[in-house]
């Protein structure tokens, strides 16, 4: 038996998906900026894609742009300070993702200075402290939603409206929030007042890689040009098949939430009785509104977590110490920034679950995890 159990690194396909994917390039397969028949086709139905997005994430479907994925959709609102004549500060939490974090230090290249706001050691990005963070010259602050190694779950909602108190009757800083890991996962809305723009990925939730969205609340310019595409904002020809099968994930995915709950709650009792394992952090609750139902990092004391990732592995389940984005670095950023203390960070692993994870598939991983604490 296999089971895998590492979702927040990407989803398993849905096989509708996939079947839906092949219909549809071989029905839509025309550029859709062509002005023929064909062409119109195309763009009549990248627009109903759009339109089935904006009501599933309540939005205006002008405010939603289809990108290659979660990097790139985090990348745009970054790239568009490039536009502007002088440079000045970015604000970025110290848990975001690599492709948050790499992506700065491109930026500091070109003169643009990055302020980093501490985490608590829960893992959480306080309002104060987002706020503390700030100077004069701040004009971009980057949130995750939820973070892919711990599932901790930043309130973008309390940031978003302390940074419209705190302007002092300056221009707030354009608030993007990566929301790779919360679409499917927990109840998010992109929409909040003061909520810029935000970023997801096709893939987690089991759609098909090489494809996202960037909601953005009002337009910004793009510092890549080309031929116009998705407003001018990102250029290149769309794959209209994807843009639907994106449309698809998210309308299977609206219920993810009330079922990750469920498993969920299965997955920590049975997490509870292993002996020598504990939670990261360790204060981390039953269904803990703090964090996402459907990560857990947890640690067995006495083993490094590269090792209980092999072990798992060799039993049958499909797990990972941490980001797929930065498993080679051997690193564990986030984990440091929390303060854990270094045995902690070293044996630190993360199981992460999805809707379709089954009574049957933890229990096995419950055996196999008893197995490997028993071995020490």
């Amino acid at each position: 038996m296999r089971v895998y159990l590492d979702w927040a690194a990407t989803a398993p396909r849905d096989t509708d998906i996939l079947v839906e994917y092949a219909r549809l390039s071989a029905e839509y397969w025309a550029n859709p900026s062509s002005r023929h028949a064909e062409g119109r086709k195309s763009r009549e139905f990248l627009e109903d894609a759009r339109r089935r997005c904006a009501q599933i994430l309540k939005v205006q479907s002008n405010q939603l742009y289809f990108t290659s994925g979660g990097t790139e959709s985090n990348h745009l609102p970054i790239l568009s300070l490039l536009t502007r004549p002088t440079h000045g500060s970015i604000a970025t939490s110290i848990l975001e993702h690599p492709s948050i974090i790499e992506q700065l230090k491109a930026m500091e290249a070109t003169g643009w200075h990055t302020r980093v706001i501490p985490s608590t050691e829960e893992g959480h990005i306080t309002s104060d402290a987002v706020c503390a963070s700030l100077a004069e010259d701040t004009a971009l602050v980057l949130v995750q939603a939820v973070n892919n190694e711990t599932g901790a779950i930043q309130d973008t909602a309390s940031i978003a409206r302390a940074l419209m108190i705190n302007r002092n009757g300056k221009r707030k800083p354009h608030f993007h929030v990566d929301a790779v890991q919360a679409i499917g996962k927990i109840d998010f809305f992109c929409n909040e007042p003061g909520i810029d723009s935000a970023s997801l990925s096709a893939h987690k939730i089991g759609g098909l890689p090489g494809s996202g969205l960037l909601y953005i609340a009002k337009k910004t310019e793009a510092f890549l040009r080309g031929g116009g595409q998705e407003g001018g904002l990102r250029s290149g020809t769309e794959d209209v098949a994807a843009a639907g099968a994106l449309a698809l994930a998210l309308e299977k995915a609206q219920k993810g939430p009330e079922k990750i709950r469920s498993i969920s709650s299965v997955l920590y009792s049975i997490l509870t009785d292993i002996p020598n394992l504990h939670f990261v952090p360790s204060t981390r609750e039953h269904l803990d509104p703090r964090f996402s139902p459907a990560i857990y990092q947890c640690a067995i004391d006495g083993i490094p977590g590269e090792v209980a990732v092999r072990m798992l592995d060799e039993a049958g389940c499909a797990v990972s110490t941490g980001s797929a984005c930065s498993s080679r670095k051997n690193k564990r950023p986030v984990l440091e920034a929390m303060r854990i203390n270094p045995e902690t960070r070293q044996n630190a692993f993360r199981i992460s679950i999805g809707e379709t994870t089954s009574h049957e598939q933890l229990s096995f991983l419950g055996q196999a995890l008893k197995e490997i604490s028993r071995s020490n």
